[in-house]
């Protein structure tokens, strides 16, 4: 069966296309595959892991909405108080208005939730965001894959940085990948003082990635 394509959308990092293949939904980036309603047990472990000996009340902020599986997980963990979402794709945002919002499940107005619709990068540059106990990335098929050139500064050692900035003491850094990334593991752990790498098994090829870092190895200002 051929994916029906519902909806086309000038993105701000290109064409985003909502598709429809049996009962699931597919978001393609650019003619490329990004994600779809299927599985979501890597994304739901992010946030999961992410949160996982925190002290409540939790504050999360979750880089890039999906097909809304990691904040529609966030909202289920008793400890999480708040989430702020950054999505830069009004199309994916207003998606979870209609067609996506049985998978977010209503998250989008639910009072714990803020949806901020900007680019991650100057999200997290701005000092009005505050700190957050738990920061979870899920806006590329990873840190070697990126949807756009733009996003691989986010993991290289000055966004690492920055991310650390946003962090309260004790918070988690969780980023989700569709597969191993051996160099930017090692990127972590020059940042971070402990990196936790979990492979989540997926039905076909190789295992999707969960990368957790806690503790900055250099003090934050």
């Amino acid at each position: 069966m051929t994916a029906e394509v519902l909806e086309r959308a000038a993105g701000v990092g290109g064409e985003l296309v909502l598709r429809r293949d049996g009962g699931h939904y597919e978001i393609i980036s650019n003619g490329v595959f990004l994600m779809d309603t299927r599985g979501g047990a890597s994304e739901r472990l992010l946030v999961r892991a992410a949160a996982d000996g925190l002290p409540a009340p939790v504050r999360m902020l979750i880089g890039g909405l999906g097909v809304g599986f990691s904040l529609a997980e966030a909202l289920t963990l008793p400890g999480v108080a708040h989430v702020t979402v950054v999505e830069r794709e009004p199309a994916v945002i207003g998606w979870h208005r209609s067609l996506l919002r049985p998978w977010s499940r209503g998250a989008l107005e639910d009072p714990r939730v803020t949806v901020r619709r900007a680019d991650l990068l100057d999200a997290l540059a701005d000092p009005a965001a505050g700190r957050f106990d738990a920061v979870c990335l899920d806006i590329d098929n990873g840190p070697d894959w990126t949807v756009t050139p733009g996003n691989a500064r986010l993991y290289e050692p000055a966004g690492l940085a920055l991310i650390a900035s946003r962090l309260t003491p004790h918070g988690t850094l969780a980023v989700w990948s569709a597969g191993a990334a051996p160099g930017f593991e090692a990127r972590l752990r020059d940042a971070f003082a402990r990196v936790e790498a979990a492979p989540v098994p997926v039905p076909r090829g190789e295992p999707d990635m969960v990368y957790l870092a806690r503790d900055p190895s250099r003090p934050v200002r």
